[in-house]
């Protein structure tokens, strides 16, 4: 049987990797050591050259049905890892079949639940990461994807901002549909408060997470988040004419959660005494695009809010109000944020992705600032959080072996 690589773009040097063992026998000369969530199966990170990859070993039509499914999500600009192919007609030297492969990116500065908490991830951060999936799991059922197998598991989490965003891992169990009805997104809820319970369990068992920490509170807490941010997102909303200044206040709440409107539903009653609205179309990552139209930064939700606060406190302090917004971003990015992520040591640039390191930067001045009751500098700041603070931080990121 001949090795079959199909695959979007693929690394030439995929075919290089010793696909007639078993994904277990596969030795450190390719595997890369880094955090793997918990899988039913096989799973190996390896990287070649400058790229690093996950491969899962699974059944030939879960591994093409899932590869399809991701390069889906990815079209449709959804949180979730890159697919990159599926190698089928492994055999090995003894002539045995061995089940296919799917291959995917590695996500560059991300961990698994366990991991972060293996690294000293204090309790109240918790609610966080329930966020977190919770925005992930509402994105993707407003794109009409079923997960089936919802969980800490199947998530990879960046930081960002002091919060996190969340990344759809594995989709094997997913369904693609228009749009899912209520019964579909209660199944992935009761699943993940399920999965979610016995994984806080489990972290209790491993003396990763305080026997304090009540894990049906936080269960709860998932239901209560994801209903909310629901009905926010989708819910009617009935006023008065006298009242049509709502309309806007619904926009700019939805932009508040890093949501933009594309479309509203507006119907009025037959005398025209009484409006009812609803969003039709809700579009994730309003802060995000802002950023990258002023800046060309590409960071999370999270980051772009926090950026773009400074900007707008730089433009303040400057007295810049009235000049155009492009011109102050580019004099903001040139005199600050750049030059701050050039100021990061070499042996530190795998810490933390920038934008992540400018915005605890500025959250190290404000705490160097209160001790010395004034404005602490930026620069100075910068070279005290790199040595006092980055350089005891784990590694997220792989660094490239040079070309």
């Amino acid at each position: 049987m001949a090795l079959r690589i199909v695959a979007t773009r693929p690394n030439p040097a995929l075919v290089t990797l010793p696909w007639s063992e078993p994904l277990e026998e596969w030795g450190d000369d390719v595997v890369v050591q880094l955090p793997r969530g918990i899988s039913r199966h096989t799973v190996r990170i390896v990287r070649l050259g400058h790229d690093v990859y996950a491969v899962k070993e699974t059944r030939e039509r879960f591994a093409f049905r899932e590869y399809r499914l991701l390069r889906d999500l990815v079209r449709l600009g959804l949180p979730t890892v890159e697919p990159v192919g599926v190698v089928d007609g492994r055999v090995s030297a003894d002539g045995e079949e061995i089940e296919p492969c799917l291959v995917t990116r590695h996500l560059s500065f991300s961990l698994p639940y366990r991991s972060l908490f293996c690294h000293g991830l204090p309790p109240e951060n918790l609610p966080s990461l329930v966020d977190a999936l919770v925005v992930l799991l509402v994105r993707l059922h407003l794109a009409g994807f079923f997960w089936g197998d919802v969980s800490l598991s199947n998530v990879l989490f960046r930081r960002s901002a002091g919060e996190f965003t969340a990344y759809l891992v594995d989709a094997e169990t997913g369904e693609l549909h228009e749009f899912l009805s209520d019964g579909q997104r209660a199944n992935d809820i009761e699943v993940a408060s399920t999965n979610i319970f016995g994984e806080l369990l489990d972290l209790q068992a491993g003396g990763l997470l305080g026997e304090d920490v009540d894990a049906f509170e936080i269960v709860e807490m998932l239901q209560a988040r994801y209903d909310g941010l629901w009905t926010e997102l989708t819910g009617t909303e009935e006023f008065t004419t006298s009242e049509m200044w709502r309309i806007e206040q619904r926009i700019e709440r939805l932009n508040d959660l890093g949501f933009d409107l594309d479309e509203l539903d507006i119907v009025t009653d037959w005398d025209g005494s009484t409006v009812r609205m609803q969003p039709k179309v809700v579009e994730a990552g309003h802060h995000r695009r802002e950023l990258q139209s002023l800046t060309g930064l590409n960071v999370e939700e999270n980051q772009a809010r926090r950026l773009l606060n400074d900007l707008a406190a730089f433009t303040a302090s400057a007295e810049l109000g009235g000049e155009d917004r492009a011109v102050v971003a580019h004099r903001w990015l040139t005199q600050f944020y750049e030059p701050v992520v050039a100021l990061i040591p070499p042996h530190l640039r795998g810490r933390l992705e920038p934008a992540e390191v400018y915005h605890e930067v500025l959250e190290h001045r404000w705490y160097l600032s209160e001790q010395a009751g004034r404005e602490a500098d930026l620069f100075e700041t910068a070279k005290a959080y790199f040595a006092q603070v980055l350089a005891g931080r784990p590694e997220e990121k792989i660094t490239a072996n040079p070309a």
